[in-house]
């Protein structure tokens, strides 16, 4: 007998996250699991892409065959442009970002600390990529980061932690948190549990998360 498979998967992580966006939202949307969220706009919303390599009103990716290399996005990935679009120097791009013009961030993570610190670029490995990229200026610039990660890694270490030992993206800039078992809110007393996945028990999330966690309350959200 085959067990049911318990938690979101990285679609299912994706899709809840989209729930929690604004409708109107500008959006940037990092590489991996939260490129996933452009599927899943919920009905009756309008969310409008911004990508930094210089495109606004990105589309989904296109049907196979039909790709365009020159429309990617930031992860060089192939795009499409929504009726409407603007495409613009990547300066410009970086202007909106810094300029406080984009809404919400979704990106991916290796570590998420208690107090909402970010590490997602670099182990510090010898070998790891030399640059955190946009990474910085998006987590600087954006009021709202949504990080979307597996909750533990390959190796079952957690993700979410009291301190993290990576290079930091940024410090205190992560709103909310939704991983495979779990929706957690960083706010200014430490992190809140939200929302459980189906099939996942408070227990486990517990043992998973390796920082201080508790139950939801009214108010105190970042």
């Amino acid at each position: 007998m085959s067990r049911e498979k318990k938690g979101w998967s990285r679609e299912g992580i994706a899709a809840r996250a989209a729930l929690d966006i604004p409708d109107g939202a500008y959006v940037n949307l990092g590489i991996g699991i939260p490129e996933l969220v452009a599927r899943y706009v919920p009905e009756g919303r309008v969310f409008i892409y911004h990508t930094e390599n210089g495109l606004l009103g990105m589309g989904p990716p296109p049907p196979p065959g039909r790709e365009d290399p020159e429309l990617i996005n930031a992860g060089k990935r192939p795009v499409t442009a929504l009726p409407g679009a603007s495409f613009f120097h990547h300066a410009d791009s970086f202007a909106m970002i810094r300029g406080g013009h984009i809404d919400v961030c979704v990106l991916g993570a290796m570590q998420v600390s208690a107090a909402g610190d970010l590490a997602n670029w670099s182990t510090g490995a010898p070998d790891a990529i030399p640059a955190v990229g946009g990474a910085m200026d998006l987590v600087a610039g954006v009021g709202a980061i949504f990080v979307l990660t597996s909750h533990v890694t390959k190796d079952a270490e957690p993700k979410i932690i009291a301190e993290c030992s990576y290079p930091l993206t940024g410090r205190g800039v992560v709103s909310s948190i939704y991983t495979d078992l779990a929706v957690i809110d960083v706010t200014l007393d430490g992190l809140e549990l939200r929302e459980l996945a189906p099939g996942v028990e408070l227990e486990e999330v517990i043992e998973k998360t390796a920082a201080p966690l508790r139950a939801a309350r009214e108010g105190g959200r970042r």
